[in-house]
């Protein structure tokens, strides 16, 4: 008798417990039993931090699922106002915004961009507009608006997490931004998983992509020559010059008689570029302050001086190669695309370049030259050279083995490959 009045009490205490958790976590421990395991892990829960504070209270069954809000940095930015506002003057919260401003967006599938299973799964970490974030919650994808829940994984939000360079892994690698590869596989990386497995102690010295980038836990992270490594004031060297003239050309940004575009207008808005020396040497003298933290000043100024003239030197064979193109539009071996405003490749058209050679400009550019400055940058001398220099001659001898068969074929009395169609 006395073991069954003991089963009763307990059964009343688990039952009375049960009671007293909130409403949201009883249901959701059985429908997405996940996410509060998550959030009971959370220093939001530590905290008291409850669903309803996210995500409001309105909803609270299954008949008002359509009642749940869906956070947004303002919601983060109620307790983390600070983060919230460096985030801001970065160049991740611009990522939605650039992604949207490229010249051939709108022809893709919607899955790939608004459907976020595409360039839309990572660059949904930048900033959205009251609208935009009603059309994709409408299209059923306005989940993961919250900007933050990149790096910071939902619904543990776990800072410790967003430090880990794995937490970068998922947007920078592959095609045109590598540098999970260049980076876990430089010396820096390398040093950096060995403490992770524990073979070195803790104290090592091993940087991260967050001790570089975002350093102290900041998250305005910029870069001196930002993604596209152009930049204004043009250089004093005469070749260097001419050669960046001809791939802001190619970029749109300057016409062809090297007046600003409305494309500079563009680049200016989602911060692609750094435009004055003052904001690049901003930058360049942050990163020496960061580098110094391990080396010396002087051997911090080399090791970036020598990815500057990696850049140089990509810039001389990009340029090469895209003024070949030109000439054959110049010289009618080419039809140039109408939706191109000036006489040049538009090397943001991407895949979606009407031929096989401007395809293979466009990896030039976006594959190949990225990895042959960003290696330089990121300390791995094997993306610099077999994945980055090697690569981009190997294209170089392509285009010109192309065009002179564009040409051939046209003075045999063929006519000029034509574009293919373009969508509209």
């Amino acid at each position: 008798m006395a073991c069954l009045v003991h089963i009763v009490v307990i059964m009343l205490i688990s039952q009375a417990a049960e009671e007293k958790k909130p409403r949201c976590v009883r249901c959701h421990s059985k429908v997405t039993p996940g996410i509060v395991s998550d959030w009971k892990q959370s220093a939001h829960a530590e905290s008291d931090v409850d669903c309803a504070v996210c995500h409001g209270s309105e909803h609270n069954s299954p008949k008002t699922v359509d009642k749940v809000l869906i956070p947004t940095p303002e919601t983060c930015a109620e307790c983390h106002e600070e983060q919230v506002d460096q985030f801001k003057e970065g160049k991740h919260a611009l990522c939605w915004k650039s992604m949207k401003a490229m010249p051939t967006a709108h022809w893709q599938p919607m899955a790939l961009m608004d459907g976020m299973k595409g360039c839309g799964g990572c660059h949904k970490i930048g900033l959205k507009t009251e609208e935009e974030i009603k059309t994709l919650r409408k299209d059923g994808v306005g989940f993961g608006v919250a900007s933050c829940d990149a790096c910071h994984t939902r619904h543990l939000f776990s800072a410790e997490e967003a430090r880990q360079p794995q937490a970068c892994r998922t947007c920078h690698m592959g095609f045109d931004h590598p540098q999970w590869e260049m980076y876990s596989s430089s010396k820096h990386g390398v040093r950096h998983a060995l403490k992770q497995l524990g073979v070195l102690p803790e104290s090592a010295a091993a940087p991260t992509c967050q001790d570089c980038h975002l350093p102290n836990g900041t998250h305005n992270n910029r870069t001196g020559w930002g993604f596209l490594a152009v930049r204004l004031p043009m250089p004093e060297d005469e070749q260097w010059a001419a050669d960046r003239a001809t791939i802001l050309q190619a970029l749109g940004v300057l016409g062809p008689d090297g007046k600003p575009t409305a494309r500079l207008d563009l680049v200016k808005t989602i911060d692609l570029a750094r435009l004055t020396q003052k904001d690049w040497q901003r930058e360049r003298d942050r990163m020496i302050k960061i580098c110094r933290r391990c080396h010396s000043k002087n051997f911090a100024k080399a090791e970036l001086a020598r990815g500057d003239e990696m850049i140089r030197q990509a810039d001389r064979v990009m340029a090469e190669a895209i003024r070949i193109v030109a000439a054959l539009y110049e010289e009618g071996k080419l039809a140039k695309p109408e939706s191109y405003a000036h006489p040049f490749p538009d090397l943001l058209t991407f895949h979606d370049a009407p031929t096989v050679i401007e395809q293979k400009l466009f990896v030039m550019f976006l594959k190949h030259r990225m990895r042959a400055f960003q290696g330089a940058f990121h300390m791995n001398p094997d993306y610099a050279f077999w994945y980055g220099w090697s690569a981009m001659q190997r294209d170089l001898t392509e285009i010109k083995e192309s065009a002179e068969k564009l040409r051939h074929r046209q003075t045999v009395g063929t006519e000029p490959e034509q574009k293919a169609d373009t969508k509209t």
